[in-house]
């Protein structure tokens, strides 16, 4: 049936309907109008979110120190429906406080649409004189080799390098492998 033969039938109809029946026609379709409405505009709401959210994913994920990804692990974000109280349950240091209040916009994005971590440098530490490595020795003192061994437990970073006296040390950089 055409849409010209439908409004036909539809007119034909209407005029046996009393006035509270059209009354009520007039009210059902009016609200039928409304709720399409509602949503279209659900609808295109529901695109644009989309559309925006694709546009973040496509940026660059803030990165963030090690300490502030644990935190925020450990804690959710806003968007799986927790309300956050860092405070309460969880011993925040003021280093985490700190990072916190002087990187707001990184630290609501890393919230929001997520983050990396950012990867420490490490070094290994060669002395100047004698060439000889420094090495992490099994119980837990620090000692010379000529030939080191090349895996984690004998590398330091910044920090640890900081807190030893590596005066006459050289430090190689570990080079940063892809996809770490």
């Amino acid at each position: 049936m055409a849409r010209k033969d439908y409004i036909e039938k539809i007119n034909q109809n209407l005029e046996h309907l009393t006035k509270d029946e059209l009354k009520d026609v007039n009210i059902l379709t009016t609200a039928q109008y409304g709720v399409r409405l509602k949503v279209a505009e659900k609808e295109y709401i529901e695109k644009e979110i989309a559309n925006l959210k694709s546009q973040l994913q496509q940026q660059a994920l803030p990165v963030v120190p090690d300490f502030i990804g644990k935190l925020i692990n450990t804690f959710g974000s806003p968007e799986d429906g927790k309300y956050i109280n860092y405070a309460a349950s969880y011993p925040v240091h003021k280093k985490e406080l700190d990072w916190i209040d002087n990187h707001q916009k990184t630290w609501l994005t890393a919230l929001l649409i997520g983050f990396t971590v950012e990867k420490t440098q490490l070094f290994y530490l060669r002395e100047k004189n004698t060439n000889y490595y420094l090495n992490k020795s099994k119980n837990n003192g620090l000692e010379l080799v000529p030939n080191p061994y090349f895996d984690e437990d004998n590398q330091f970073t910044k920090q640890e390098i900081d807190s030893m006296q590596t005066g006459s040390y050289e430090q190689i950089p570990v080079p940063v492998e892809d996809g770490e």
